[in-house]
């Protein structure tokens, strides 16, 4: 007589099937399958990456229509509650637009006359101030000299012989890539005021366009929060970066640099730009120490306090200050300045922080951290 087999036990995940089949498992239909890209998810992906592809293409041909309607837009948002509160002074709004466009003209034409009479002054004397920087840099020959000994004692390529200044045919070129043109600057200047002055009647015409009133409560509180943070920033960041410029002019002054009111005046415009500009202001005061003061340690005086300045401003009052407002990732205010520096200039650099303002906030009314997620399949 055969004896019988003993019972298979079923494995984790198995069950059993009934009806006398108790020995044969099957398997759990429950059990999750890998996600599967199929052929339509493949085409969106490309056809969105296309898109966006054909945006930034788009952008950076159109530069010269893009780049003053964007900055208007930008800056209007920013000016936008200057001018609400113009209007609540009983001053109509289309006045109160040219007022305000009028005021921060007259400021960035004061700065810029500043920087623009030693500007001027200094670049009828290139030629000269180039010579006496080369004969300042001389006290670096025995370095190289010993460095060129070292080269050669491990067989590299003997070429350094002395320290060779660039060539100034950059500086036409730098000029013509900084400024705008008279038709860009037009453009600008008239869609910021029609911006402004037409501002509560684009807010009301995007909000009633959406049929649901839950968009239109969502877009709502979207334009409200840009407006508040857009205009914040604005303030808070002039209020740092004069503050930097007067800094700055006292630092100039205290080490005996030419024209400190002039390089106070450059600081606090270029502290607009994130990164870029405190590197390029270092620069510029490292070259202008060296020319103008007796000593290369003299000269290096006033760079090396500027960026202790600059260090502690950056990475302590900037953040204590903006950052209660809203946190900025430092990669995400990264990654945004070379994209919009590479798209569009230094223009594009200064819009590189108010554009990730906007759409971090886009981001977070549209998809909230703390919205319900899709049920599994």
């Amino acid at each position: 007589m055969a004896s019988k087999s003993p019972p298979t036990k079923p494995l984790p995940g198995e069950r059993q099937l009934p009806n006398g089949h108790e020995g044969t498992p099957a398997h759990d239909s429950k059990v999750e399958l890998p996600p599967v890209i199929r052929r339509t998810e493949v085409v969106a992906i490309c056809l969105v990456g296309l898109l966006l592809i054909c945006i930034i293409a788009g952008l950076y041909l159109a530069k010269a229509f893009f780049l003053p309607i964007t900055m208007a837009f930008i800056v209007g948002t920013m000016l936008s509650p200057a001018a609400s509160f113009l209007e609540r002074c009983r001053i109509p709004r289309a006045v109160a637009a040219v007022l305000i466009v009028a005021a921060a003209g007259a400021g960035v034409a004061f700065m810029v006359g500043l920087i623009a009479s030693p500007a001027v002054e200094w670049s009828g004397k290139l030629p000269e101030l180039g010579a006496m920087l080369k004969d300042k840099l001389h006290v670096f020959d025995r370095p190289l000299m010993l460095w060129q000994e070292l080269q050669s004692m491990l067989g590299g390529p003997d070429t350094l012989t002395t320290l060779h200044l660039p060539k100034i045919d950059w500086v036409q070129p730098t000029v013509e890539f900084l400024s705008p043109t008279f038709a860009e600057f037009l453009l600008f200047i008239a869609t910021l005021i029609l911006f402004i002055a037409s501002w509560r009647e684009l807010r009301r015409a995007l909000i009633m366009n959406f049929g649901e009133r839950t968009w239109r409560l969502r877009t709502l509180r979207i334009l409200n929060e840009i407006e508040e943070n857009l205009g914040n920033y604005l303030l808070m960041v002039t209020t740092i970066n004069v503050s930097v410029g007067i800094v700055t002019g006292l630092i100039c002054a205290v080490t005996g640099m030419p024209n400190p009111a002039g390089l106070g005046a450059l600081a606090a415009i270029l502290n607009f730009i994130p990164i870029i500009g405190p590197v390029a202001m270092f620069a510029v005061l490292v070259v202008v120490g060296i020319v103008a003061l007796p000593t290369i340690s003299a000269g290096l005086l006033a760079p090396a306090m500027f960026a202790g300045m600059t260090f502690l401003e950056g990475h302590f009052l900037t953040p204590m200050i903006v950052g209660r407002r809203l946190a900025l990732n430092a990669l995400a205010v990264f990654l945004a300045l070379a994209f919009w520096t590479w798209l569009w200039g230094p223009m594009g650099a200064f819009l590189s922080s108010p554009l990730l303002i906007v759409a971090l906030i886009v981001k977070a009314h549209l998809m909230p951290p703390d919205s319900p997620q899709l049920p599994e399949d």
